[in-house]
């Protein structure tokens, strides 16, 4: 069982508190099982993973012998703009996929330049400039994620029910080490601190529109046992609380979730 608390933490008071079923996985598991979700919940290390912004550039690589797919994260191609030269060994062919709005780019055999380039616009009025080497043999995937389209979806995950029931499902998400949708997980492991007589060390995060997830390592140093005590380990902002047990023994560790609201940021 693990407890979960929300409400004013970092004043101090807990407007209300339940018991959270976690289907008894170890907590253990759980934060080996974070590291191993950072390198599947992206696409294969093969294949290319970039960040846009509006009206920025994608660096990518296009094949030189093969198609290339180029897919947008929660958003789809309207239409792609490039010039066309009239030289076939300098022309490069774009299809626009019509189920997904991705888009598959070619180039004829003989191609002579090092690069290509187009603009894309897509339908969520987004525009990119593409500006990708031309090298290679094998096909090549190219996976665009933009932030504001993840806040867009984080958000619209945030508001299908009450904050507390939000708090509940983000909690669970993180102990089971599963993705959601809008949400950009990171493994930011940062130096522990100790916090009375207790080690604290931030090992991932999940980070949506209007909220955010810790995922903590608490180590009791002390030589008696020391509770858990959301109004030790949360601090201002806070929303929620959930740890696995409710006491450390002498050396022991646990992992803790903490829940707080990152302003939109």
């Amino acid at each position: 069982m693990a407890v979960l608390a929300w409400g004013a933490i970092g004043a101090g008071t807990v407007l209300a508190g339940r018991p959270l079923a976690i289907a008894g996985r170890p907590v253990g598991a759980a934060l080996i099982c974070f590291g191993a979700l950072c390198l599947t919940a992206s696409p294969a290390m093969a294949d290319q993973s970039i960040p846009a912004a509006d009206n920025g550039t994608v660096a990518c690589t296009a094949s030189a012998k093969d198609l290339t797919r180029i897919s947008l994260a929660g958003d789809q191609f309207a239409s792609v703009s490039k010039i066309t030269t009239g030289n076939p060994a300098e022309d490069f062919k774009i299809v626009n996929e019509p189920l997904r709005g991705d888009i598959y780019i070619s180039v004829p055999d003989g191609f002579t330049k090092p690069n290509l380039s187009f603009f894309g616009t897509t339908r969520k009025g987004f525009v990119y400039k593409f500006l990708c080497q031309v090298r290679g043999n094998d096909a090549e995937q190219v996976f665009v994620t933009n932030t504001a389209v993840k806040a867009e979806a984080a958000r619209d995950w945030e508001v299908r029910s009450s904050p507390e029931d939000t708090a509940v499902r983000l909690a669970q998400a993180m102990y089971r080490s599963e993705t959601i949708e809008g949400f950009e997980i990171r493994q930011s492991v940062l130096e522990p601190v100790a916090v009375g007589k207790l080690e604290v060390q931030q090992v991932g995060e999940y980070r949506g529109a209007d909220l955010k997830g810790l995922i903590l390592k608490v180590r009791n140093m002390g030589k008696g046992p020391m509770p858990l005590d959301e109004n030790l380990l949360a601090g201002r902002g806070s929303v929620a609380f959930m740890t696995p047990v409710s006491e450390l023994a002498p050396g022991q560790s646990a992992a803790v979730y903490l829940i707080q609201s990152n302003g939109g940021q």
